[in-house]
């Protein structure tokens, strides 16, 4: 009896302690909390551990369990954080979802009717001073989670605890601290945090863990805090309900909601709480100068309160923020505005200011009145509609003499009693011009041993004599303002003679404001006797190259100095080039490919209104004609307007001159240049003919016979060929009798080229091009275009 007594009282000790088991984990589950799929066992109690394992076990309490670790065990559920975190973000995004708020830029917000006004007096929409502060508004407002909590913040229902402890047991735990101000803890209870300040949570919560276990270290950081609601009321942008984070001050709900609108006040945002206005600021004071010091902590339930602006005032003209201002109060200065505009601009002038006013009261209700911005002018009082205008300084030296012009450099130079020109030009040097100094330096080609520095032969040629401006030394000229009237008077003066004679009368005296001009013989172009030439000779002289003329000179005394002709020289073939011939034929050119152009777009809109007049079918052939004609001239237009006209003089010699005496009498210009060729030993066929080629000259040979060597095509315009001389002239039909097409027998001298055009269909586009190729082959002659240009328009 005794045994089974004993028996049944252990059995009843178990099912005792299956009990107490069960009931904590009842607890447990008061707690939200379940039980970890990876935790096999309950917490063990101290007789189970020291007298059933014979192994120590230590506690764990996180998110996910209260269990047991193996002996030496600690660590925490990650996928329970992350799965809670998780779920946080998933609220905060629905709370923001819930209270979006759309916001916009300034630019979008409707002006004010003193806005309004100043545009319509100005022609400029000033913004409203702090403005562009809110421009950018965000359009949602998320609490803050990620920003560093200060140790004065008193926690209180909502915020969000992260508890670490290790030790003799581990701790890894989210908690919020529920409505009743309070955490709860597995194990440990219950610890009250309502008013208790983030710096003195972690001491708290290592308190409330000590009273059960020993030698614990006990880590506190902050997840989510609480958001607050508050009421943005008044002349707002956007009022109405927002929620933010707790620790959200008075400048950044603002913010949040967009500040005021454009008749509300940036001067008196107050705070109400409780009925009563716990603070007032001033966004001015805070956006010019930084002081947040009537900025406020916000508590759940402020209402913020926007008032309607008292008044405008506009700052307009050189100030360093034009804008329109608010009044803070009927004692506003302009020297106060100024201070939140940033103050005035060097550039502005302080001796005149401009003050616009409307007064209503009056029949004429605007006036004007102008001041200084002195110490007493900014102590003007100012008024609702204001407007300041502040002028800028007249930028006249009242000191100075300019020198420009082919200078080395164009100065402002401080104006001296009794200073000359001299003064400002002590010697010739200073009349050097940048231009001239580079071209002398650019004049080696540096480089390393894998760039080649080997200059272009024509170009070196090109180039000699070009390598200073020349100046006009007869010319100069000051320009003088007579302020009284203010007129202007020229006094020009000898360059030269200044120089030559520092003591005469060409070494004006000058007055400030006077502005000395001195000109190259490029601005203003000077006789041909005083200007440098430098001519170039090339081919068979006895002596090529590039020499100094002087006026008067001509094409037979270059010659003479280059040493005379050579026995291999073929006079007939002389070429002659000119740069002022070259720019006008370059502009011929250009207004004959223009006229052609427009002659062609005539003509394809009378064969356009033909069309019309055509079945489907003919309408469709002779539009795709048209079309392909059209492409065909539009391409050979653009070519011929790619070419380049040589500036080659024609001199029209005899083919059997062999004396220079016999070259035309022309006076030389600097930049012109001389080519004597040698015999060539070709002629060159072009065009419609089987075989272009270059056959050899023979003396008394005809075009005819050329042509047979070369074969005429099925499509040749025989009528029409011509030649193209060696000297630059042009031989057609119209200049020669009736033999094989009019040009058949005229003899053809070594380096002509013969040119047979193509047959065209005489009603396209192009024939107006083509039928009158006589015409055109003598304008590419005057032009100095040649076979190479021919060459180019047929291909």
């Amino acid at each position: 009896m005794f045994k089974f007594n004993k028996s049944f009282a252990a059995v009843a000790l178990a099912v005792a302690s299956i009990a107490a088991s069960a009931q904590d984990t009842s607890k447990s589950d008061l707690f939200n909390q379940e039980s970890s799929a990876t935790s096999m066992s309950a917490t063990p109690t101290m007789g189970d551990a020291a007298g059933l394992t014979g192994t120590a076990r230590k506690t764990r309490i996180t998110n996910g369990q209260v269990g047991d670790l193996g002996a030496g065990g600690r660590g925490g559920n990650g996928l329970t954080d992350r799965v809670g975190a998780v779920t946080d973000r998933d609220a905060q995004r629905r709370q923001i979802a819930g209270l979006q708020q759309k916001t916009q830029n300034d630019a979008d917000k409707e002006p004010s009717e003193f806005q309004k006004f100043i545009a319509d007096n100005t022609g400029k929409l000033l913004p409203i001073f702090g403005s562009e502060f809110f421009a950018n508004t965000p359009s949602t407002f998320a609490p803050i989670s990620n920003a560093p909590v200060p140790s004065d913040y008193p926690l209180g229902p909502g915020d969000e605890l992260m508890i670490r402890g290790w030790g003799t047991i581990d701790i890894d735990y989210r908690a919020t601290i529920d409505r009743n101000g309070t955490i709860s803890i597995p194990t440990i209870g219950n610890v009250p945090l309502a008013g208790v300040k983030a710096g003195d949570a972690e001491n708290v919560i290592r308190a409330a863990v000590g009273r059960l276990y020993k030698g614990v270290t006990v880590n506190v950081t902050f997840g989510q805090l609480r958001a607050i609601t508050v009421y943005m009321v008044g002349q707002a942008n956007h009022p109405g309900t927002y929620t933010v984070s707790s620790l959200s001050t008075l400048v950044t709900a603002l913010f949040a909601s967009g500040g005021p609108n454009a008749n509300g006040s940036m001067r008196h945002v107050q705070v109400k709480r409780s009925g009563k206005v716990v603070a007032e600021l001033d966004l001015y004071a805070f956006i010019a100068k930084g002081d947040k010091s009537a900025d406020i902590k916000l508590q759940d339930g402020d209402t913020i309160y926007i008032p309607p602006a008292g008044g405008f005032v506009a700052l307009v003209g050189k100030v360093n923020s034009p804008a329109v201002y608010e009044l803070k109060n009927n004692g506003e200065t302009i020297a106060s505005l100024l201070d939140f505009a940033g103050g005035l601009p060097v550039v502005a002038d302080p001796r005149r200011a401009f003050l616009e006013r409307i007064d209503s009261n009056k029949n004429r209700p605007r006036s004007v009145e102008e001041f200084a911005l002195n110490s007493e002018g900014l102590k003007h009082l100012l008024k609702n509609g204001d407007v300041l205008n502040i002028t800028s300084i007249t930028p006249d030296f009242s000191n100075a003499v300019v020198l420009r012009g082919n200078v080395d450099q164009p100065v402002r130079a401080p104006f001296k009693s009794g200073m000359r020109v001299s003064d400002l030009i002590p010697s010739r040097e200073y009349l050097m011009t940048r231009n001239s100094i580079k071209r002398q330096n650019n004049v080696v080609a540096i480089g390393d041993d894998k760039k080649d520095t080997t200059e272009n032969a024509s170009g070196i040629a090109a180039r000699i004599g070009g390598l200073i401006d020349e100046i006009n030394w007869d010319y100069a000229v000051v320009e003088r303002v007579n302020r009284s009237d203010l007129s202007v008077q020229l006094i020009p003066f000898n360059l030269g003679n200044m120089f030559n004679n520092p003591n005469g009368a060409d070494n004006l005296q000058l007055q400030p404001g006077d502005t000395v001009t001195i000109f190259s013989q490029n601005d203003v172009a000077v006789p041909m006797d005083k200007r440098q030439v430098f001519v170039r000779v090339e081919g068979e002289v006895r002596v090529p190259g590039v020499y100094q003329m002087t006026a008067g000179d001509t094409l037979q005394t270059l010659v003479a100095k280059a040493g005379g002709l050579t026995s291999n020289a073929y006079l007939f073939g002389t070429a002659f080039y000119r740069e002022e011939v070259r720019k006008e034929q370059l502009d011929n050119l250009q207004r004959a490919a223009d006229r052609l152009e427009a002659q062609i777009r005539s003509e394809e809109s009378t064969q356009a209104s033909n069309l019309r007049a055509m079945s489907t079918t003919d309408a469709a052939a002779a539009s795709a004609q048209l079309e392909a004609e059209r492409r065909i001239a539009q391409e050979r237009i653009a070519r011929f307007r790619k070419l380049q006209p040589s500036g080659r003089i024609a001199f029209g010699l005899n083919p059997d001159d062999r004396s220079f005496a016999h070259l035309p009498q022309v006076t030389l210009q600097n930049g012109d240049r001389l080519v004597v060729p040698s015999k060539p030993a070709f002629v060159h066929v072009f065009g419609a003919v089987n075989v272009e080629a270059s056959p050899l000259w023979k003396p008394n040979t005809r075009v005819s016979d050329y042509l047979k060597m070369a074969g005429i095509a099925v499509d040749a315009d025989v009528d029409n060929v011509f030649v193209l001389r060696v000297d630059g002239t042009v031989v057609s039909t119209d200049s020669q009798g009736w033999f094989f097409g009019k040009i058949g027998g005229v003899e053809v001298m070594p380096g002509d080229t013969i040119v047979v055009p193509e047959k065209f269909d005489r009603q396209t586009a192009w024939s107006k091009f083509t039928q009158g190729a006589r015409e055109w082959t003598q304008i590419l002659a005057n032009f100095g275009l040649g076979a190479a240009a021919v060459k180019t328009l047929r291909d």
